[in-house]
């Protein structure tokens, strides 16, 4: 253990202290989001998305600690594991040491050497591998381990055994295939050719491809495995093979006897084609694929995340738009709450093509309801329906706007279990449009009912380790749900099984509770919920919200457990919890400001030339910057206040940022959704156009823009901005609202591409 806190500690960049007391809550069964945020003084407050990090690791090197000790046991068994052979186990750092030191030692398949050794040819590998000078050729010597009984019948058949032992002795050297894999990775090429030359298919670019294997792009990794098993590709690891061979007889040759040399040789030349190669470059692909994958994983757990936390837009009623064609365009009318007040289905588009009628129907609804926006799917269908709604916007003289949704994943919800208890006596067309227009008013609320993998935001989501891509994007949606609290009165099973130290089951239980005896009026009642327990109590309720309920402190992220702490601190600033009730609590920076001091810089000696008036002139007074007076007298305050009220100063200006702001949604501070009024056509666009767009997703090469036309238009990073930029989340994230100019648009083709570096409008 004590190890494994010292890797963590390098590689994390954190103290031994903050490791061992981050492993000590994860170890009670604390969860990462109840961690982060009420833990900070034991781990020094490390955030969120490190935790998870940390999490990962630490299940790796508890993995790597169980497979020492298990591959130890098993070649102690065999009676071979020598004190220098144990100190290299317990040395290693990576699993893939591990299992390379047991490989020589791990019962396989039978094997050309393995039979060899069952004839009793060894002897014959070690003399030959000596190297000594012999008084009889070698050949001669290996007619002593003739014998038809054991199936060898010649003289060169035994030796041919001997060198397949020595062969696989080889192949199996722990050092051998560390150094092989370590020159691959630095040298060789990843190469792919057609399987069909001159067919076309999405994969031409990669039909002559060659790319070093140091360097080459996750996305172009992961787009020829799909290539490779769709059958339209051949994959091919080139390695340095000169270089590896040198080293193999470098570290196999002694420079003994001559003869013994050339069958070593030719030796060294089979185990590294028949057996290295091979292996070493199935490990090769692997190591690539698992890289790619992870930072797929990565890219479409962050670019999820941006698009659950858009900002939900509030005390908005709203007609929803699912389009189509043949089957028509649904219509969902919502209230400010999400309940729907109406529905219909319309035909403006082909084969119908009746949009007059669609128009009438949508005013009326609008006027009849008093609608603001109108929130189109962006599926099928959906820049014909644009063009329709866009004009009738115009035509109107109400003030209404329009904005595009992403549909990914509202098919399969309006089908699912979820759904047809939410609207029973709803067709599944119609809940689909529901959804629609519950993701604008609330996205976080509505996707969470979704499978994570359906919303559709990343690059090769199908092709990743399905298995890691479900836990990467149940923590991202743990950490948002957690991050932006939960309505305990009105949330959903689906939203509540997201909340920290809350099962799927006990969700159930909770609104079970809440259907039967009514809204909740405080936290400590969640105890009388079946199955929920202190402990759950504790992961979960400081996450949960009760607006208007008795206890004002139960509308903010301010833990239960912190609650008496917290009626002192009010107590000491002449405060209480009526102010929080009415929202006075303004002055509470201020109050603590007032506790502050500020420890002026001594001032310079007076000048000893002159005196009196002259004296006073030259006695300066260092400069004081408002604002930071203020911030040194407020993190002075609270210093103090954290000492007399027995609390560490991280808790305390977490419970003084949600008493400024009680029931604050976090996520007001992300971009708000794009409104339009008007529609572009792809015929519209011509280069140094300048248009804003939303972002829709961010891939490794760049990010696609919704700009209002058919086809959204790719920023390739390159063209994102004017320094260097390792990935292009470091500038963008899904959801944000950003200018572009055209710089190219392939009608034919439907592509766009963009810049977003010195736009300005021409």
């Amino acid at each position: 253990m004590e190890l494994i806190i010292k890797q963590l500690s390098s590689e994390l960049n954190l103290s031994l202290k903050q490791v061992e007391a981050t492993i000590n809550l994860i170890d009670e069964g604390n969860t990462i989001p109840f961690i982060a945020r009420y833990r900070k003084e034991a781990t020094g407050g490390i955030s969120d998305e490190i935790l998870r990090d940390f999490d990962d690791r630490l299940k790796y090197l508890r993995n790597l600690e169980s497979r020492k000790q298990e591959v130890m046991g098993i070649i102690e068994e065999q009676g071979k594991l020598t004190e220098e052979l144990k100190s290299e186990i317990l040395a290693a750092t990576v699993l893939q040491k591990v299992e390379d030191l047991y490989r020589p030692y791990k019962q396989k398949k039978s094997t050309r050497a393995s039979k060899a050794i069952e004839r009793g040819l060894e002897p014959l590998a070690d003399i030959l591998l000596a190297q000594e000078t012999l008084s009889q050729p070698i050949i001669e010597l290996a007619e002593g381990y003739v014998n038809p009984d054991k199936e060898v019948k010649t003289a060169q058949e035994a030796l041919q055994g001997a060198m397949d032992i020595i062969a696989e002795r080889i192949s199996d050297n722990a050092a051998h295939r560390e150094f092989i894999r370590a020159t691959i990775l630095e040298h060789g090429l990843v190469t792919s050719t057609a399987q069909t030359p001159g067919e076309e298919s999405v994969y031409e670019m990669y039909y002559e491809f060659s790319e070093g294997v140091s360097k080459i792009a996750n996305h172009r990794i992961l787009a020829i495995n799909r290539g490779e098993k769709e059958k339209v590709l051949k994959v091919k690891v080139q390695s340095p093979d000169e270089q590896i061979l040198e080293y193999l007889k470098k570290e196999t040759i002694t420079g003994g006897s001559k003869e013994a040399t050339e069958y070593l040789i030719q030796t060294i030349e089979d185990s590294y084609k028949r057996l290295i190669s091979p292996s070493i470059e199935r490990e090769i692909r692997s190591i690539l694929t698992e890289r790619a994958e992870e930072e797929a994983i990565k890219v479409f757990g962050k670019n999820t995340k941006s698009l659950l936390l858009v900002p939900p837009v509030k005390d908005m009623r709203i007609l929803a738009v699912d389009p189509s064609y043949r089957t028509g365009c649904k219509l969902a009318v919502l209230d400010e709450t999400g309940k729907l007040l109406d529905y219909a289905t319309v035909y403006p588009n082909e084969p119908v093509n009746k949009v007059e009628e669609a128009q009438k129907k949508m005013e009326q609804l609008i006027r009849k309801y008093d609608l603001n926006i109108i929130p189109i799917g962006n599926g099928t269908a959906s820049r014909e329906t644009e063009k329709v709604v866009a004009d009738m916007i115009n035509e109107m003289d109400e003030t209404v706007y329009y904005t595009i949704v992403s549909e990914a994943g509202a098919s399969v919800y309006s089908a699912s279990k979820l759904a047809t208890e939410e609207y029973p006596d709803i067709d599944v067309s119609i809940r689909g449009a529901i959804s629609i227009g519950r993701r604008l008013q609330d996205p976080l609320a509505e996707l969470v009912k979704i499978d994570p993998k359906s919303i559709g935001v990343g690059q090769y989501q199908h092709d990743v380790n399905q298995k890691r891509l479900e836990e990467q994007l149940k923590n991202v949606v743990e950490d948002c749900v957690n991050s932006v609290g939960v309505d305990l009165n009105t949330a959903t099973p689906s939203l509540l099984n997201y909340v920290s130290g809350i099962s799927g089951t006990l969700a159930k239980n909770i609104v079970a509770y809440r259907d039967e005896n009514g809204k909740f009026s405080e936290r400590s009642q969640l105890l009388k919920v079946k199955r929920l327990g202190d402990k759950v109590f504790e992961q979960c309720a400081g996450f949960l919200r009760i607006p208007k309920g008795g206890n004002p402190l139960d509308n903010t992220a301010v833990h239960p457990e912190s609650y008496e702490v917290t009626l002192k601190l009010l107590d000491e600033l002449g405060l209480s919890l009526e102010d929080l009730r009415t929202g006075n609590m303004s002055q509470i920076e201020d109050a603590i400001v007032s506790l502050g001091e500020v420890k002026q810089k001594p001032a310079g000696k007076p000048q000893t030339r002159g005196s009196g008036f002259e004296a006073l002139k030259a006695f300066k007074q260092p400069k004081v910057d408002p604002q930071k007076e203020r911030m040194q007298r407020l993190s002075d305050g609270l210093k103090k206040l954290s000492n007399k009220l027995g609390i560490g100063e991280m808790t305390l200006r977490d419970i003084v940022s949600e008493l400024k702001k009680p029931g604050r949604d976090p996520r007001e501070d992300m971009p708000k959704p794009l409104f339009r009024s008007d529609v572009l056509k792809m015929e519209d666009l011509k280069p140094g156009m300048v248009l804003t767009g939303t972002v829709r997703n961010v891939v490794d090469f760049g990010a696609f823009v919704d700009i209002g036309v058919k086809q959204d238009g790719l920023v390739h990073i390159s063209e994102i901005c004017d320094r260097f930029i390792k990935h292009p989340m470091q500038v963008l994230s899904v959801g944000d609202t950003v200018k572009v100019q055209i710089l190219t648009v392939d009608y034919n083709r439907g592509k766009i591409s963009l810049t977003m570096k010195n736009v300005k409008e021409i």
